[in-house]
């Protein structure tokens, strides 16, 4: 008996510290895609048709990382994703948000000179 309570303990403990480490994970991507968009918008602040077309787009990608997230995951019954449910909305968050990441750092990093399709994100010289 002694030996099923451990192995529950430690199954309990290991399946908090996953659940923990993920939503650790989004919200380190999250105060990483805030920290990049803050920079852009400083760094592009004189282009003022740029940064509006910028905060249209993050907020349509805010909109599509939600509905991506509703379609993966409808709403259902309490229970029917089952317990690792909220690790896997943190993965697939985390997941998305990295990705959108990588998008926004192009304005950041600049294109390569030559690009003719460069449009507004600044040139690597």
């Amino acid at each position: 008996m002694k030996t099923n309570l451990l192995v529950f303990i430690i199954f309990l403990v290991s399946l908090h510290n996953a659940f923990g480490q993920n939503d650790n994970s989004y919200a380190k991507a999250e105060i990483e895609i805030n920290s990049v968009y803050q920079k852009i918008l400083r760094e592009y602040a004189t282009d003022k048709e740029f940064i509006k077309n910028l905060r249209t787009s993050q907020r349509l990608w805010i909109q599509f990382r939600d509905a991506e997230v509703r379609a993966r995951y409808p709403q259902r019954e309490p229970g029917y994703y089952g317990s690792v449910h909220s690790m896997c909305l943190a993965n697939l968050k985390t997941e998305l948000t990295n990705e959108r990441i990588k998008v926004l750092r192009v304005w950041l990093t600049g294109i390569e000179e030559g690009d003719v399709c460069a449009g507004s994100v600044k040139r690597k010289y």
